[in-house]
C-alpha cells in the first residue's frame, strides 16, 4: 500500500524542496502542511494535497495529519516557543498512529553547546520519550546562509567573521533536502540519528572560493565573537538575532559544525553541492 507522506513547512525554503524531491521520487499521496495555501497553490496544481495548519494549533494538526504514515517535522523559526510548539506536532503524531517522523536538527544536538542547539535538543528529548518511531536529520549549515556575505565580502573585498580557523561542513540546502526525502521514502531509518554536512572548510578557505568565484581578492578578517556581534549589530541586525550568529561562528571555531560522517553524500547518492557551485550563483545575481 503506498504510504502518505507529509511536510511540515511545506511553503518555506527548505520544506518546497523537500516536497519536489518527493515529487521527483514518485512518492505519494504526498501531503504539504502550511499556514497560508495560497503559497502553494502550484504544488496543488501538481497534486500535492494541501493541508492548513500553523504551529501551536493542536486541532489543526489533528486534522492535517490524519491518514498519514511518515512525516517530515521541519524546526519553526519561533526562536523560544520552538520547543512547545514541535511537542504539539509530536503529540499530534501519536494520535495520528504517524510511523515515522523525521525531525531536522542541527549537528550533534545532544552536546551541542551552541544557543541554536537548545531547543534541538529540548525536542530531541521529547521524541526520544515518545511513541513515534522517529529519526533526527541533524541539518549542518547550508552555504546560502553565506551568500549575503559573500556577495558583501565580494565588494569589499573582506570577509568578516569569529570562526578562527575553524571548519564548517556545509550543503546547498537542496541537498538537504534530497536527504530528507529519501529517508521518507526508504526504510530502515527508524532510532537513527543522521550527522548531515558537506565540504568542510575554514572562513580563510571559504574567503579564497569567495575571490575565486567573484574574481576579486578577499581575505578573511577574524575577530571576537563580541566584537563580531556588535558589527551585526551596526549593520541593521536585532540584537538577539546578532549575538545568535555570532555564537554560532564560534562553535565553528570550536568544532562544532565540522561533520565527516558522510551521511549526506550516502543518503543522496552523490557528493554534495560544492560551495563554489552555491556562491557563484549568489554573487552573478
Amino acid at each position: 500500500m503506498t504510504e502518505t507522506v507529509a511536510v511540515t513547512g511545506a511553503s518555506g525554503q527548505l520544506g518546497r524542496l523537500v516536497v519536489e524531491a518527493l515529487l521527483r521520487r514518485n512518492a505519494g499521496p504526498i501531503v504539504a502542511i502550511v499556514r497560508n495555501p495560497a503559497k502553494v497553490a502550484d504544488l496543488a496544481e501538481r497534486g500535492v494535497q494541501v493541508r492548513q495548519a500553523s504551529y501551536g494549533d493542536d486541532e489543526a494538526f489533528d486534522r492535517a495529519l490524519a491518514g498519514v504514515d511518515r512525516l517530515l517535522l521541519i524546526s519553526g523559526t519561533d526562536f523560544g516557543d520552538r520547543v512547545a510548539q514541535h511537542t504539539g506536532v509530536i503529540r499530534a503524531a501519536e494520535r495520528a498512529g504517524v510511523q515515522l517522523l523525521a525531525y531536522t536538527s542541527i549537528p550533534r544536538a545532544d552536546e551541542n553547546p551552541m544557543a541554536l542547539a537548545q531547543e534541538h535538543r529540548d525536542t530531541e528529548a521529547v521524541l526520544a520519550e515518545s511513541t513515534v518511531p522517529h529519526v533526527f536529520l541533524r541539518n549542518g549549515w547550508y552555504w546560502e546562509n553565506y551568500t549575503d556575505r559573500a556577495a558583501a565580502a565580494a565588494e569589499h573585498g573582506v570577509l568578516h567573521g569569529s570562526a578562527g580557523e575553524g571548519r564548517v561542513s556545509a550543503a546547498a540546502r537542496a541537498d538537504y533536502a534530497e536527504a530528507a526525502a529519501a529517508v521518507l521514502t526508504t526504510d530502515g531509518h527508524a532510532g537513527r540519528s543522521y550527522e548531515l554536512g558537506g565540504e568542510s572548510l575554514t572562513y580563510p578557505a571559504l574567503a579564497q572560493v569567495i575571490s575565486e568565484v567573484s574574481g576579486k581578492s578577499v581575505d578573511y578578517s577574524d575577530v571576537s565573537e563580541a566584537e563580531y556581534a556588535a558589527a551585526l549589530e551596526r549593520n541593521g541586525l536585532p540584537t538577539p538575532v546578532a549575538h545568535v550568529l555570532a555564537n554560532a561562528d564560534t562553535g565553528i571555531r570550536d568544532g562544532w559544525l565540522d561533520v565527516t560522517t558522510g551521511d549526506l553524500a550516502a543518503l543522496i547518492g552523490r557528493p554534495a553541492t560544492p560551495p563554489a557551485e552555491v556562491l557563484r550563483a549568489a554573487i552573478a545575481r
